[in-house]
């Protein structure tokens, strides 16, 4: 199955945001949508979950138009993860990774047993099971973005699509790199996530660092 977008223009009813975009996503991949703010990559991901229509162009989930499924639906095949997440109530972690399995049950049903053991094997996978009975109010912000992508892989989606994540090194397949609404480039994460791509679109110069045991790169404004 694939999500894609069709020679989309996105915008809003009083203006265009960017024209003549086309992506897609392959069952199973993690796509990173990167850029500086402006740029229309909300706009473009609330296009791609169906929350915004297309101006034009056309959005399809495998070989049926986006629109023609239902909420739940899509749920169960898209899971996005926010650029940031304001932390209001003081869930568990732990619960707080479980509310991506009500994509497969309801609001109000209990989590069960099988539910429990996905959402701790997405905080294992994370490195983070050690804060599952922490309050989501009470660890860090790069926990947070951790547990948002556990949530996230919780709802056994066919596509995750992130907003700008802290980690699309780590997390990503591949990234989407936009620009004042027009793609400046799109491929796997290692190849397109070097200095020269980010400075180009971001317009600043950028230092790298890397880690000497994993060997992961870093990339800091300087």
């Amino acid at each position: 199955m694939i999500l894609s977008g069709h020679n989309l223009t996105i915008g809003y009813r009083d203006r265009v945001v960017g024209n003549h975009l086309d992506i897609s996503l392959k069952a199973g991949e993690v796509l990173a949508l990167l850029g500086p703010n402006g740029g229309g990559k909300t706009t473009l991901l609330k296009t791609l979950l169906g929350l915004l229509p297309p101006k034009g162009g056309e959005v399809r989930l495998g070989d049926r138009p986006l629109a023609s499924y239902t909420l739940r639906e899509r749920a169960r095949r898209i899971a996005y993860v926010p650029q940031s997440h304001g932390a209001t109530f003081g869930f568990m972690v732990e619960t707080f990774v479980l509310m991506g399995r009500t994509a497969h049950g309801t609001l109000f049903s209990r989590p069960s047993t099988a539910d429990r053991a996905i959402a701790a094997r997405m905080l294992e996978r994370f490195g983070i099971a050690h804060l599952a009975d922490r309050p989501y109010t009470n660890i860090s912000g790069g926990e947070r973005q951790l547990a948002l992508l556990a949530r996230a892989l919780a709802q056994e989606p066919k596509f995750v699509v992130l907003d700008e994540p802290n980690h699309a090194m780590r997390a990503a397949d591949r990234a989407f790199l936009l620009r004042q609404g027009v793609r400046m480039a799109d491929g796997e994460v290692r190849t397109v996530l070097n200095r020269a791509q980010l400075e180009a679109l971001y317009g600043e110069k950028l230092t790298v660092f890397q880690d000497r045991d994993s060997g992961e790169s870093a990339f800091l404004p300087g």
